[in-house]
């Protein structure tokens, strides 16, 4: 008893700390895989391709299903997840105005931290924390795309949404580097209900953090309510909360199903950048929700398959579609960026299909496997404004493993790679030249691949 009681609060300052160590190395955390959501919370779940949702044995269920945490037991878990996207944008036919050009995204390697706890308080109620980095956007362009000192210039054409600096110019014919940094953290505490042997319930209230900046976007600022909040304004933040509910269900020894529901994250304002985003700089969280089936035919071998639905139309400055920028210069403010109705990313609703297979080779190592297939959401009508965030991923592929070295710790790896896809469609810049009117067409195009590696200590 003695030696229980020294331990227990070390543990507790161990995990304040380490939450604290979480929050402070929020500039690293950015995802870009399901739209700008992970593809998994864990690395158990993202060694199947993320599904999660109706699989027990972790303490992530603040991320994937809090209902799941009343069979997760006794646990802490920390990992670490290295995360490389890769990006290219290009805009061709433009020559003859000096605007062609391409360019590369840097800043291509990130780490990501998370963390979980759950304690049983009774046989049937459990207590726990998920710490995780709920998504992100980035993009880091070199300047001077645009070499031609006039080519943005009011000369170009009626000018009212291009950049009267002298050149060289980005690809978005602002001055200097071009790109966005936008993080998210989620603290998740939760609670769930085992309310028979087979069934239970979990809630988990999300409490999210989340900073932003933009650099080159200067050309824009004549087409926002506010143009001194549009880019340069160094780092912003807010803050916002919301709620995650969850079912597991054990309904057979072979067969167990699972259903969660997240709501939309309710944020502060970017008031450094409320002549970008709508509604005077509004970015909540999209809602999701999504349900899964488990199944374990014999012991060593489960599979695992979740349905997702990411709800991006709960945020105008995601969801708006770009071209409502062209109503601005038409006289509409509340098309201007950061207006009531103000230009968006255009991106739609996406559907997620996450496949997994886990395999129990002996009583040290588990093997795993998955697959996550998204929509796309950006179309080609709004590859403009998507320079700066080219989430266009769709195919992931993943693998995974655990080595149990004692009785109480194990080590768990994920490797994820997603697929080159690109999006190419008309340029923006089309619209704000008199007529005949340039067909310059702009590409996005993007690769990810990320390694994880997680320690879990069982008590």
């Amino acid at each position: 008893m003695p030696a229980v009681t020294q331990q227990r609060p070390k543990e507790g300052n161990v995990q304040k700390r380490l939450i604290v160590a979480l929050v402070a190395a929020m500039p690293l955390a950015a995802h870009a895989t399901d739209g700008y959501f992970s593809h998994g919370y864990g690395m158990v779940a993202k060694g199947m391709g993320g599904a999660a949702i109706a699989v027990t044995g972790d303490a992530f269920g603040g991320a994937n299903n809090p209902a799941t945490m009343a069979f997760a037991h006794d646990q802490f878990a920390l990992g670490i997840d290295l995360f490389s996207p890769h990006r290219n944008s290009e805009r061709t036919g433009g020559a003859a105005y000096g605007l062609d050009g391409s360019a590369h995204s840097g800043s291509n390697y990130f780490g990501i931290p998370e963390m979980a706890y759950n304690k049983m308080v009774s046989p049937d109620l459990s207590l726990g924390v998920t710490v995780y980095g709920n998504g992100g956007m980035n993009t880091d362009y070199p300047g001077g795309q645009l070499p031609s000192p006039g080519a943005c210039g009011p000369a170009t054409g009626p000018g009212s949404g291009f950049n009267p600096s002298p050149g060289p110019y980005n690809l978005l014919c602002g001055n200097g580097r071009l790109g966005v940094d936008l993080s998210q953290l989620v603290i998740a505490p939760t609670l769930a209900w085992r309310i028979n042997p087979q069934n239970s319930i979990g809630v988990a209230p999300l409490f999210a953090y989340q900073r932003f900046r933009a650099e080159g976007v200067q050309a824009f600022a004549g087409l926002s309510t506010s143009p001194g909040n549009v880019s340069n304004n160094g780092y912003d933040n807010s803050t916002g909360w919301g709620v995650r509910v969850g079912y597991y269900g054990q309904l057979t020894p072979q067969f167990a199903v699972g259903a969660t529901y997240a709501s939309k994250l309710s944020m502060g304002n970017f008031d450094k950048y409320k002549g970008l985003f709508a509604q005077g700089g509004g970015f909540d969280i999209p809602s999701n929700w999504g349900i899964g089936v488990a199944i374990t035919p014999v012991p060593e071998w489960m599979f695992a398959l979740d349905y997702e639905r990411i709800n991006y139309s709960d945020s105008n400055s995601v969801n708006n579609r770009s071209d409502l920028i062209l109503q601005c210069a038409g006289g509409n403010p509340a098309a201007c960026l950061g207006g009531s109705n103000g230009a968006g990313f255009g991106w739609q609703d996406v559907d997620v299909w996450k496949l997994g297979v886990q395999y129990k080779l002996d009583s040290q190592w588990t093997l795993r496997a998955g697959y996550n297939h998204t929509d796309n959401p950006i179309q080609a009508r709004d590859v403009t404004f998507n320079i700066l965030a080219p989430g266009v991923m769709r195919e992931h592929a993943t693998l995974g493993a655990t080595w149990k070295f004692d009785a109480q710790n194990d080590v768990t790896g994920a490797l994820m790679y997603a697929f080159s896809n690109s999006v190419q469609g008309a340029s923006l810049f089309n619209n704000f030249f008199p007529p005949p009117q340039p067909s310059m067409q702009e590409k996005i195009q993007m690769y990810e691949w990320s390694l994880g590696l997680q320690w879990t200590h069982h008590f």
